[in-house]
C-alpha cells in the first residue's frame, strides 16, 4: 500500500507561481512512476505531467509545456509540480498518482488507469 499526501494548492493571481508537493509513504518510491492530475469543476481527470523512475525522463500535458515542471528527490520521497504563468483555466484539485508496474521501457502513462494508488488532492485556484 501506498499513501500520498499533496500540499501546496492554494490562491494564486494570474500569472502567478505556485509550487505542489507529493510526499509518499512506502520504502520503494524509486520504483514509482509518479504523475500529477488535475480535475476542474464538471470536467473530466486530466493528465498534467509524469516523471520516470529515476526521473531521467518526464513528459508534460500540451496546455502546461513550458510552465509547468515535474521533478522527484528519492530521498526525500517526494514529487513536485513547479508551476509557473498560472492561468485561470488551471484552476482544479491537483493529484499525485503512483504507478508501480508500467515496464521502464514504455512511455510514460499519460492516463489515469495506468496509475495504481493516488492521493486526496490540493485545490489550485487562479484568480484576481
Amino acid at each position: 500500500q501506498v499513501q500520498l499526501v499533496e500540499s501546496g494548492g492554494g490562491l494564486v493571481r494570474p500569472g502567478g507561481s505556485l509550487s505542489l508537493s507529493c510526499a509518499a509513504s512506502g520504502d520503494i518510491f524509486s520504483h514509482y512512476i509518479m504523475g500529477w492530475f488535475r480535475q476542474a469543476p464538471g470536467k473530466e481527470r486530466e493528465f498534467v505531467a509524469a516523471i520516470s523512475r529515476a526521473g531521467a525522463i518526464t513528459t508534460t500535458a500540451e496546455s502546461v509545456e513550458g510552465r509547468f515542471t515535474i521533478s522527484r528527490d528519492d530521498a526525500k520521497k517526494t514529487v513536485s509540480l513547479q508551476m509557473t504563468s498560472l492561468k485561470p483555466e488551471d484552476a482544479a484539485v491537483y493529484y499525485c498518482a503512483a504507478d508501480l508496474v508500467r515496464p521502464p521501457d514504455l512511455p510514460l502513462a499519460t492516463w489515469a488507469s495506468s496509475y495504481d494508488f493516488w492521493g486526496q488532492g490540493t485545490q489550485v485556484t487562479v484568480s484576481s
